[in-house]
């Protein structure tokens, strides 16, 4: 993606409008390899907006025309029911998960782009713990964060199960 599509990339916080939009991207077969059954990640998605749950979802717009979901959520909100490792983690730490609806937006910088938007927003409200958690086998995915800046954690590296811990490199603040 150019710089000048880059600009074209904006971040909103999701409303019960897009609630189909969402449904239909999480029953899309490349995100469901990925991400749980539709239906409950749905309705997860509502207790955030509803204010049952702290994470802050948000729909990745084109050009205003929503193409992706984006989230932050907060470790220490977390810590029930997740493995050990993430006592290793500071307690001020939050993770990003998303998704780009459709499977033809894939590998077009949309996902680095909308990441990088999410951690200057997150840097800008002094977050400076940042982590993002793909399946390793999800390259396509490890390779958009790593353009945006996220590097694995050595010290987790083999002990996550089915994650691959990643940790934005602050010294990449001036590339945000």
């Amino acid at each position: 993606m150019t710089p000048n599509e880059a600009d074209r990339v904006a971040l909103s916080p999701v409303t019960a409008d897009h609630f189909p939009v969402l449904l239909d991207w999480l029953r899309q077969p490349h995100i469901r390899e990925w991400w749980g059954e539709p239906e409950i990640e749905l309705g997860q998605i509502r207790d955030m907006i509803e204010g049952r749950d702290t994470t802050r979802p948000f729909v990745i717009e084109l050009e205003g025309r929503p193409v992706g979901y984006i989230q932050y959520w907060f470790l220490a909100d977390n810590r029930d029911g997740i493995d050990q490792w993430v006592d290793e983690l500071p307690a001020d730490t939050v993770g990003v998960d998303l998704i780009i609806g459709a499977k033809d937006l894939l590998s077009r910088g949309i996902g680095s782009t909308a990441v990088k938007l999410m951690v200057r927003h997150l840097l800008e409200t002094g977050r400076r713990n940042i982590i993002i958690d793909p399946d390793p086998k999800n390259t396509r995915a490890v390779r958009a964060y790593e353009k945006a800046g996220f590097q694995p954690v050595p010290h987790l590296a083999g002990r996550t199960g089915d994650y691959l811990i990643m940790q934005y490199d602050t010294n990449n603040e001036t590339d945000t």
